[in-house]
């Protein structure tokens, strides 16, 4: 059983920054690939970037290589997610989840966090 709560959204400009965290509570954090999704209003919630247990292996998104940032603290039981150069279409609520891969797919990731809201004004 592992519970997950993200923080760090909020309002921010076209072209800013915004760093979101992932605090995880369990005993098999460290077994688990970690995800970040994204939902926009009236979308399917869409995968960004996955990072396996050792942070050896990242998948990203082609929307936001280059742009966003994976990296997990195991002892802190925290997977972190920063966002560069941010876009209007970066606008979404984002969930951070835990799963057996880093495979791009909603049916890979079996615990989910609440989401937290990041908007990008244009």
């Amino acid at each position: 059983q592992v519970q997950l709560v993200e923080s760090g959204g909020g309002l921010v400009q076209v072209g800013g920054s915004l760093s979101l965290s992932c605090a995880a509570s369990g005993r098999t954090f460290n077994s688990y690939a970690m995800g970040w999704f994204r939902q926009a209003p009236g979308k399917e919630r869409e995968f960004v970037v996955a990072i396996n247990w050792s942070g050896s292996r990242i998948t990203y998104s082609d929307s936001v290589k280059g742009r966003f940032a994976i990296s997990r603290d195991n002892a802190k039981n925290t997977v972190y997610l920063q966002m560069n150069s941010l876009k209007p279409e970066d606008t979404a609520i984002y969930y951070c989840a835990a799963g057996l891969s880093t495979v791009p797919t909603l049916e890979n990731y079996t615990y989910w966090g609440q989401g937290i809201q990041v908007t990008v004004s244009a």
